[in-house]
């Protein structure tokens, strides 16, 4: 590894271990080192002792999309919460045949789990609440067996997205759990306007998403268009309250849309951080925060009465 003054050095896992680190340590950072951890505590939970999956078919995802908003309104806070549109789900069951319906344009897959009573009146009133916010059917996975079934599908989403599609391209962005119905009707207009298809799988309770653009990158240009495409995304995800990324990092990627979603005195404390630690730049330079530079690009150059922006930059 290399250190913030230049000099190169290894971790030597055994002497940690002698002087009482069990773990090998962690490196951490915006793809780059900037730190070590050598020590982490941990909280053991039991297994829960019932664990059962309720699944809603819905016939738009707004309605999908509000019914997540109001699970968590009732105070429940499920194990997990997934949704899938319709190109999701036709993938899916085709590829795992998880009995999903493929008529349907979304459903979601909630998971409850605790003590049998409290699983019971959760499941009473997750239906309840799933069929008030319009789903035309609600399941209960049978048995183990189902409930196995039903998150195999939703687990094998991105590789059966991969066999209806010579490439995808996955965003990562989040939004507030109440604007999902409006960021997926965003998304399909965006789909329709660039002429991609879009498949989207994500984890609903937390607002993730994960919308899958289809394309051909044979096709010429069509990778340039859906890069595009992916931008205007994670914008719509900025517009609502949300960020661009939800799990994944920014790296070099994401360069562009920080610019809109970080002013400029924020991106200055951003690199006034990064320079306590790092004053020499030698940790992966030029990713994960934009420079003015680059924003001003980013944002495209506009002439105004004669005069450009930002005329301190030099022009490329």
């Amino acid at each position: 590894m290399v250190a913030a003054d230049g000099s190169i050095f290894e971790i030597d896992q055994r002497a940690l271990q002698r002087d009482g680190y069990d773990l090998l340590p962690l490196l951490v950072g915006s793809e780059g080192m900037l730190g070590i951890v050598v020590e982490v505590t941990v909280k053991l939970l039991p297994i829960p002792r019932c664990a059962r999956v309720v699944m809603g078919v819905f016939d738009s995802v707004e309605k999908a999309g509000d019914s997540v908003a109001a699970i968590i309104a009732e105070g429940i806070i499920p194990a997990g919460i997934e949704m899938m549109d319709n190109p999701a789900i036709r993938a899916a069951e085709d590829f795992v045949h998880a009995g999903y319906p493929v008529d349907a344009e979304a459903i979601l897959i909630c998971a409850l789990d605790g003590t049998e009573q409290e699983v019971a009146a959760q499941i009473e009133l997750v239906d309840r609440v799933l069929k008030t916010g319009g789903a035309t059917e609600t399941r209960l996975a049978r048995d183990e067996a189902e409930r196995l079934l039903f998150w195999s599908g939703r687990k094998a989403a991105f590789p059966a997205v991969g066999r209806i599609s010579p490439d995808y391209y996955c965003i990562d962005g989040t939004i507030p759990r109440k604007s999902l119905a409006a960021v997926l009707a965003g998304i399909r207009a965006l789909s329709e306007e660039y002429s991609l298809p879009v498949a989207n799988v994500f984890h609903a309770g937390d607002g993730n998403l994960h919308p899958l653009i289809l394309y051909d990158s044979s096709n010429e240009g069509e990778l340039e268009k859906t890069e595009e495409l992916g931008s205007r995304i994670l914008q719509l995800c900025i517009e609502c309250g949300g960020t661009i990324t939800g799990e994944h990092g920014v790296g070099v990627e994401k360069l562009g849309e920080m610019c809109i979603q970080f002013g400029e005195a924020e991106r200055n404390q951003f690199h006034a951080i990064r320079e306590c630690f790092d004053p020499l730049r030698l940790l992966n330079p030029g990713k994960a925060i934009p420079t003015l530079a680059r924003c001003a690009e980013f944002n495209a150059m506009h002439v105004h009465n004669g005069k450009l922006p930002h005329p301190e930059l030099e022009r490329f």
